[in-house]
């Protein structure tokens, strides 16, 4: 239930606490931690001798809400050595076959969709990865198609045990040569989380805290979410949505230059003009009582843009403020893919939980999500 709005809750980590029942702070902040223990997982599991049959033709990742988004993190990470595709749904692509390395992965471990999936690329005889918890369905699966399985250890919800469910997937990509991640470079990513986990921590004041801030800016906004890179668009398809799971908020994710073919138009449209004024002496007035809110836009940066896209990235900017509609630009961090991407998402995860806690949203249950699934089994 509601706690109602109420933007000085994040003044008070003791308020905070109370209006986080279920622990998903703890659970974002223990991303650092993951990575370690999934590299370790991985090792254990024996992922290296998925390269024993050589470089797959492509990679298929199945996976639905927070696991499907391992296979994006890994396409991100990978840059396209091979084609990486991520499934969420049913059914395998047509074209997949023996060639192909399959990697089905499920938080819980019975995922029907992501099952339904895995069962299918066994009986094309597909090499197989699947990732998941102990004594689950798909490790059972794993047992009876003699797939590789690594398995994770849930720090509670799925979207929260992101680096415990996509390390595996890396640590796989290492071994076939398709991505360069010495363990210093995880070991440095880990780094990078822990230093976003430090700045964003409940106890450091709005002002100062990245994620506090954004999140009060963002109240009562409808933000589109765009990524200047593939890596960043990655991380805007999280951002958007972590602000539904997590803040139960919607979210307009978005991609450059394609989003300055379509969603652009929309600063011309009804909800612009409405949004929070982008300077600084905007940022500690009170909003809960204001009726008119509009667009926000929120780019996420990488370091690594190409010349015609970080001039739309430019242009799109100056747009929105002409208009009226705010803008906030988050930069990545970092010089690996793997850095960079982890930075993005961490300060996003961070932004989300604080978003519903301003909202007076508990942001650890998913209520909507658990009752349909409910429905659709009893029909």
């Amino acid at each position: 239930m509601s706690q109602g709005v109420d933007p000085g809750r994040l003044d008070d980590p003791g308020a905070i606490e109370a209006a986080d029942p279920g622990g998903m702070l703890r659970q974002v902040a223990s991303s650092a931690a993951q990575l370690r223990e999934a590299r370790l997982r991985a090792a254990e599991a024996g992922v290296e001798t998925l390269a024993e049959d050589g470089r797959p033709r492509a990679i298929v990742v199945a996976g639905m809400g927070g696991s499907g988004i391992s296979g994006d993190v890994l396409a991100a990470v990978c840059g396209g050595p091979v084609p990486i595709v991520t499934v969420r749904g049913y059914r395998l692509p047509g074209w997949v076959g023996a060639a192909d390395l399959v990697m089905a992965v499920s938080c819980s471990g019975s995922t029907e969709e992501t099952r339904a999936v895995a069962v299918e690329a066994a009986r094309r005889g597909c090499r197989l990865l699947f990732v998941g918890t102990e004594g689950s369905p798909l490790a059972e699966l794993a047992e009876q198609t003699r797939a590789l399985f690594v398995p994770v250890r849930s720090v509670g919800q799925p979207r929260a045990t992101l680096w415990g469910l996509t390390v595996p997937l890396l640590m796989a990509a290492r071994a076939l040569k398709l991505a360069d991640l010495p363990d210093a470079t995880l070991e440095m990513a880990a780094e990078r989380l822990e230093d976003v986990a430090h700045r964003c921590r409940p106890s450091s004041e709005p002002f100062v805290n990245p994620a506090k801030r954004v999140a009060l800016d963002l109240m009562g906004d409808v933000p589109l979410v765009w990524g200047t890179s593939p890596l960043a668009g990655t991380a805007a398809y999280r951002f958007c949505c972590q602000l539904n799971e997590n803040a139960k908020y919607p979210g307009v994710y978005g991609e450059l230059p394609e989003a300055a073919h379509n969603q652009v138009v929309a600063f011309d449209g009804f909800f612009a003009g409405g949004g929070a004024a982008a300077d600084e002496d905007e940022f500690f007035r009170d909003r809960a009582g204001e009726a008119e809110h509009g667009l926000h836009l929120v780019v996420l940066r990488d370091t690594e843009e190409h010349p015609q896209v970080a001039k739309a990235r430019e242009v799109a900017v100056d747009l929105a403020r002409a208009r009226g509609v705010a803008v906030t630009e988050l930069a990545a961090e970092g010089d690996h893919p793997l850095e960079r991407i982890a930075s993005l998402i961490a300060l996003a995860d961070y932004i989300t939980v604080y978003l519903a806690i301003a909202l007076g949203v508990d942001p650890t249950p998913v209520s909507a999500i658990q009752e349909l699934k409910a429905r659709i089994a009893d029909t």
